[in-house]
């Protein structure tokens, strides 16, 4: 009972100014939301939340079983925006089918988004150089059609970005191949540490091409885990102060692991820092 009631009001509310919106990633809700959409919706926009990045849509269930059109009027209610979204755009990439991608630009055009978003990579397309060409090449291809729409497509870094292919990274390889005027990136800020790297290195060799970011801490003691932001051991201040440089439009807190007390007072606590501390 008082794990729900906490839930009700977040002790940890992040509460809104004339500062840069901060947005959350829905996955960080993600055993909530199908429980109970609506109300999810509501407690994200009573935590101080002011834009939303969705995920998991499909042609088949379209979000959580909603339209684009009633969940637009669900985040309108609780005054949200949503600026992108992950879109699984596997088929695209792998066999050039569009359907996914037409539906994606379609959803996204209804809910008002800037970003049709690419979360992830299967393994089976990524094992060298130049497969992480060929990807660049088709995320080109999206790009044209979105641009065509009046969006954005941008990609979602893990981790495997960053592994050695010959003298460079897939990472790089995206960077270099993907034309600057169509495609966007959203940098996550703790796989990007996570893997040994430097957002800030990054900022500076492709200014302006992270338009958005993933915000999320990693645990102290073990890496492998989140933690909420300003609790971790990353160091946020910097990566901050460095937003003009990066190009950054839009931020989303987003937790994949280690709650605590539950998911919202988690991500609120989260919200309540950057308010504080960073933006």
């Amino acid at each position: 009972m008082a794990a729900a009631a906490a839930l009700l009001v977040p002790s940890f509310a992040c509460m809104s100014n004339d500062k840069k919106a901060i947005g959350l990633q829905l996955y960080s809700l993600r055993d909530e939301l199908p429980k109970d959409l609506k109300g999810t919706i509501e407690k994200v926009a009573k935590a101080g939340f002011k834009e939303v990045e969705t995920y998991g849509f499909s042609i088949k269930d379209q979000f959580w079983g909603l339209k684009p059109e009633e969940f637009k009027k669900l985040l309108d209610d609780n005054g949200l925006t949503s600026p992108s979204g992950h879109f699984g755009l596997g088929t695209f990439l792998t066999d050039g089918n569009t359907d996914e991608l037409k539906a994606a630009i379609a959803a996204a055009k209804v809910l008002g988004s800037e970003y049709i978003t690419i979360p992830w990579l299967d393994e089976s397309i990524r094992k060298t150089a130049d497969d992480y060409k060929k990807i660049a090449l088709k995320i080109n291809e999206a790009g044209k059609l979105c641009k065509e729409a009046g969006i954005r497509i941008a990609y979602h870094n893990h981790n495997f970005e960053f592994d050695k292919q010959g003298d460079t990274t897939g990472y790089e390889i995206l960077l270099k191949n993907t034309d600057k005027n169509l495609v966007d990136f959203e940098l996550d800020l703790y796989w990007v540490v996570r893997s040994g790297n430097d957002p800030i290195k990054l900022f500076t060799e492709n200014p302006g091409r992270f338009t958005m970011w993933h915000v999320k801490d990693m645990d102290k003691k073990d890496p492998a885990l989140n933690a909420e932001v300003g609790t971790g051991a990353i160091d946020f201040k910097p990566i901050f102060a460095d937003a003009k440089l990066s190009g950054m439009k839009h931020f989303f807190v987003e937790h994949e692991t280690n709650y605590k007390p539950n998911p919202l007072e988690s991500v609120a606590a989260s919200c309540a820092y950057i308010q504080k501390n960073l933006i």
